[in-house]
């Protein structure tokens, strides 16, 4: 992970970056549009059934068809806006001002940005650094994820980061952004192995005693 690519430091204000984009209602609301077509896949059982049971009592096809539709759009109109209501509280990115020796912050939501804090509302970041490592003779490589927690004053914020390189990189780099500030950051890395798949015990079971049974 380049450590510039996360921190992006502007004339005024220094930004970690979780997602790249606009932001404010606008934005938000057509930037859910596109999901929110799964809406009508998610919901599509009811919607079947309601068409058996249409076909059943002999609407004929075109009637269906159009029934269908009907449901499909209001489930879909339904869905959009309870997507984007959902994904408004969405954390993009998280500014820290003047640019190098910060003295507030503020979170940056999809639906827009909340007001700035004083930077000693921030107690701590933690980053935790999750690696899953292959068992001996797997063939997939290492998973890394990164997390950050953010340890406001009455409330916690998890975010996942975009990974990609060395997190101590973006530890230190937050260190010598927030240390002078007294805001505290830790790195933390897990480590473990992937689960080594189980054999089926039930098809090898049965598969020696077809073997048994043909040999007498």
């Amino acid at each position: 992970m380049a450590t510039d690519a996360l921190l992006r430091q502007g004339p005024d204000s220094t930004e970690l970056v979780l997602r790249a984009g606009p932001t404010g209602p606008v934005w938000n609301a057509l930037t859910s549009a596109g999901p929110a077509l799964f809406t009508p896949l998610a919901l599509g059982g009811p919607t079947l059934i309601v068409a058996f049971w249409m076909a059943l009592a002999g609407a004929r096809a075109s009637t269906v068809f159009v029934v269908v539709g009907v449901i499909a759009g209001l489930e879909y109109l339904i869905g959009w806006p309870a997507l984007a209501f959902s994904r408004a509280r969405d954390i993009l990115r998280v500014e820290f001002a003047p640019a190098r020796v910060p003295a507030s912050l503020r979170l940056v939501r999809a639906a827009g940005p909340d007001v700035w804090l004083p930077v000693r509302t921030l107690r701590e970041v933690r980053l935790t650094h999750k690696v899953v490592e292959p068992y001996q003779g797997d063939y997939r490589p290492a998973v890394s994820t990164l997390a950050l927690e953010l340890v406001l004053r009455g409330a916690r914020e998890r975010l996942a980061l975009p990974f990609g390189g060395d997190p101590q990189r973006l530890a230190d780099a937050l260190k010598a952004l927030l240390g002078p500030a007294g805001v505290v950051v830790v790195l933390r890395t897990e480590r473990s192995t992937r689960d080594r798949p189980q054999p089926n015990s039930r098809w090898t079971s049965g598969g020696s005693a077809s073997a048994g049974s043909g040999g007498g």
